[in-house]
């Protein structure tokens, strides 16, 4: 190893020179060692990845290969299992633009599973399902199941990332049925019923989560290695909770012992956590408040230190402190909860958002004299063609913003089309006001954006299918802060419009609204026609808490709050546009969602839930191949 790193230090000023054969050559041995270092990882194994990364990405553009997109993969790997998964995104990246160029199915199927797994680890959902979604159109053309199983699996965690339960469930259902259709397949069906019993606690779906973690338990025997017995520990964990949501509190007791001897002989900080938490919940729900508290505290203390079981015990402790009949000290937790969930989400959003600037940056570096030329014949054809230039430029930098905010919103909307529509009616609103044609340009990216900050809300709000708590009210109002903030650090030009609407739009005309309190003329006008379209879309759609309002009704409520909720004269302007529209284009969704079927993330969802509902009636009895590499 010591020999080959001295080799690509030596070869790192002329990697980007060298000739084909010997380039190929040296990938060999890369990835060689490459792949004894990630199964037997020593004190070198860090430098070897670093002086590999040279290579593997300095290499000429024209090799392409089999062992590059490998050598790629395991660099990633690395930076993955090191906890640095935004360093292992630009390897997977480049790895599915290396699996494309040598049009290697297998490579490119593997290239894109990973690639998901990394964006979604970061919290780019949006992008980790696109790259899902192809992955699975290319096992499904190899006929290939081995493949295919990885890819749900995947999926269905990253939607449970976020908060879009019930399509997780359907894609772990799917591997469910996978690992039954042949032998090989059948190590992955207890993980999936493990993870559909988790979901369906927090579904409060308490007879079909017992089903699945019973059947999970079973069919995955008495387990083997530490590995296994941490696995088993957690799905004990999860027996335990749904037991006490029903009651049966001496059967989660027992559970819980298994949980507790389980994570021991696992010796997983982990599963130890996780046991500790079960067993304080056990002991709240038996009325021994002081012991289960402070067997929480502590659980909770080391979850800060570890901080990956942080949202689970916080959970943990909520639930603790409302079986205890304490709501006050719950929402302290809730509160802690909701900071924790902030700071993540906005962190990642913000990183892929730059990342997202700094690719179109390098693009159009390498294709400067592509631009200028276009630039020049802009100018030759004048100034409209120069707008809609301007106007395409600005569509791609808002694009990660979009798709964030697409998937923050999906918890309440499951299309994935509100946002959309709500940045289209805007527009026109914004017309019949009066507006210029680039301000109603701006207004329906704008408006996209306008909840945003939703990502930083815990799911146990946004999904919660009844009457919000007034504490839980209070918190679901700090996401018109959290996404003006979200916006006002993209370092993005033209996005005040953005952050107007993200922390104004529910704010009232008599001054009543929120997160200020002000009203009239002082709400920015892009935040009060978003109000409207917003307030609408949201009616006459169903929502986890409501179902849809026929349009006419909804035209009703928004006449009623006339000059209390919403501008008189927007509203006047807002009643005669939804009619004219009616009488002109029929179906108002159709018309104001063509931009959200364009979008790729929504195609990619489509796709996916197309997938499913073919698969369901499909025979998956065909013979699999076994891709060693996955």
């Amino acid at each position: 190893m010591r020999a080959l790193i001295e080799r690509l230090e030596q070869a790192e000023s002329r990697v980007s020179v060298m000739q084909a054969n010997e380039a190929l050559g040296l990938l060999d041995d890369v990835v060689a060692a490459l792949r004894s270092a990630i199964t037997s990882p020593n004190a070198e194994a860090h430098r070897l990845f670093t002086s590999a990364k040279k290579a593997l990405h300095g290499l000429p553009l024209e090799v392409y290969s089999e062992a590059r997109v490998e050598g790629l993969l395991l660099s990633a790997q690395f930076a993955y299992l090191s906890g640095q998964p935004f360093s292992g995104l630009e390897h997977a990246s480049l790895a599915v633009e290396c699996a494309r160029r040598v049009n290697d199915a297998a490579a490119l199927r593997k290239a894109l599973t990973f690639h998901g797994i990394l964006l979604a680890d970061t919290g780019n959902i949006a992008t980790a399902v696109e790259a899902y979604a192809e992955a699975l159109e290319l096992a499904e053309s190899m006929h290939d199941l081995r493949a295919e199983t990885p890819v749900w699996v995947n999926l269905g965690s990253a939607l449970t990332y976020a908060g879009q339960l019930n399509d997780a469930v359907s894609c772990f259902e799917r591997v469910v049925s996978l690992a039954g259709s042949e032998p090989q397949l059948a190590p992955f069906g207890p993980p999936a019923l493990a993870n559909i019993a988790n979901i369906c606690l927090y579904l409060e779906d308490y007879a079909k989560g017992l089903r699945s973690i019973k059947a999970s338990i079973e069919s995955a025997g008495e387990p083997q290695g530490a590995t296994a017995r941490m696995n088993r520990a957690i799905a004990e964990c999860s027996y335990t909770r749904l037991l006490l949501e029903v009651d049966s509190l001496e059967r989660a007791r027992e559970r819980c012992e298994l949980a507790k001897r389980f994570a021991h002989e696992s010796k997983s900080e982990r599963a130890e956590l996780q046991a500790s938490l079960a067993e304080g919940l056990c002991e709240v729900h038996a009325g021994l408040i002081d012991l289960g508290m402070s067997r929480l505290s502590q659980a909770l203390d080391r979850a800060r230190v570890l901080k990956s079981e942080l949202r689970y015990a916080l959970l943990a402790m909520v639930k603790a402190q409302e079986v205890a009949g304490k709501p006050d000290v719950a929402l302290v937790y809730l509160r802690e909860l909701m900071m924790h969930t902030k700071k993540t989400q906005q962190e990642n959003a913000l990183r892929h958002h730059r990342l997202h600037l700094e690719n179109l940056a390098r693009q159009q570096q390498e294709a400067s004299e592509e631009v200028v030329m276009e630039r020049h014949e802009q100018s030759l054809r004048g100034k409209l063609a120069e707008q809609v230039a301007q106007q395409e430029l600005m569509r791609s930098r808002i694009e990660m913003l979009e798709r964030l905010a697409v998937t923050a919103e999906l918890r309440d909307d499951s299309t994935g089309e509100h946002s959309y529509r709500v940045g289209r009616l805007s527009s026109l609103l914004g017309q019949d006001f009066g507006c210029d044609d680039q301000t109603c340009f701006m207004l329906d990216l704008a408006a996209r954006l306008h909840d945003i900050g939703k990502i930083g809300i815990p799911d146990g709000i946004l999904l919660k299918p009844d009457r919000l708590s007034e504490a839980e009210r209070e918190i679901m109002k700090t996401h018109t802060t959290v996404g003006a903030e979200l916006l006002a650090q993209s370092e993005m030009p033209h996005m005040q419009m953005a952050e107007d609407i993200a922390r104004f739009h529910h704010e009232w005309w008599d001054g009543s609204g929120y997160p200020n309190g002000i009203g009239g003329a002082a709400i920015p006008i892009a935040a009060r026609i978003t109000a409207l379209s917003d307030v609408f879309d949201a009616l006459t759609h169903r929502r986890p808490y409501k179902e849809p309002w026929p349009v006419a009704r909804a035209l009703e409520e928004i006449a009623y709050l006339k000059g209390h909720q919403f501008d008189p004269e927007l509203t006047d302007l807002f009643l005669a546009l939804v009619r004219r529209l009616q009488r002109e284009v029929g179906d108002l969704d159709e018309y104001l969602g063509q931009a959200a079927r364009l979008s790729p993330f929504i195609r990619a969802r489509e796709k996916i839930a197309t997938t499913l509902r073919r698969s369901s009636g499909r025979d998956v009895g065909y013979r699999s191949r076994v891709d060693a590499q996955r």
